[in-house]
């Protein structure tokens, strides 16, 4: 079977960290070409609202070299990008929240003929990484707060 021609990742992506380096490295692997969503705030609606506008963090993810297009997310339709986009596979994150088959059955129901695939953790390189926007949070209110 050939590699897909075009990935999807989508998340946060609030206080880029190297978990997400890794996530959309990982990501780049299954296809030639990554397309990153970025949600809205509006979307997230399980954790913490994100700190940096949706704008900064399109920007912040669009300057990483693994990355082909970023793509806002839609503020109604989380599938609305998807299906402009077309892709071959979306990776989800290990620790997102989304349900990998319930996500497979919105496709199939759509008419979007797309795999799912979640990408595998990262341990942290040292005692002193941090790979979560709320620990970098935690820690700044602890430092600086």
């Amino acid at each position: 079977m050939s590699e897909p021609s075009r990935a999807v990742a989508q998340g946060t992506f609030d206080l880029l960290h190297p978990g997400h380096i890794h996530y959309l490295r990982e990501a780049a692997d299954y296809a030639e070409e990554l397309h990153v969503i970025v949600a809205r705030e509006s979307n997230v609606t399980h954790k913490a609202d994100p700190i940096l506008s949706a704008e900064q963090r399109c920007d912040t993810v669009a300057a990483l070299g693994v990355v082909d297009a970023v793509h806002l997310g839609d503020p109604e339709d989380i599938f609305v990008p998807i299906e402009q986009i077309a892709p071959d596979v979306i990776v989800l994150g290990y620790d997102q929240h989304h349900d990998a088959d319930a996500i497979r059955g919105t496709l199939a129901e759509r008419g979007l003929d797309c795999q799912v695939e979640r990408a595998s953790g990262r341990e942290p390189a040292h005692d002193d990484e941090l790979l979560s926007s709320g620990a970098i949070i935690d820690r700044v209110l602890d430092r600086r707060g």
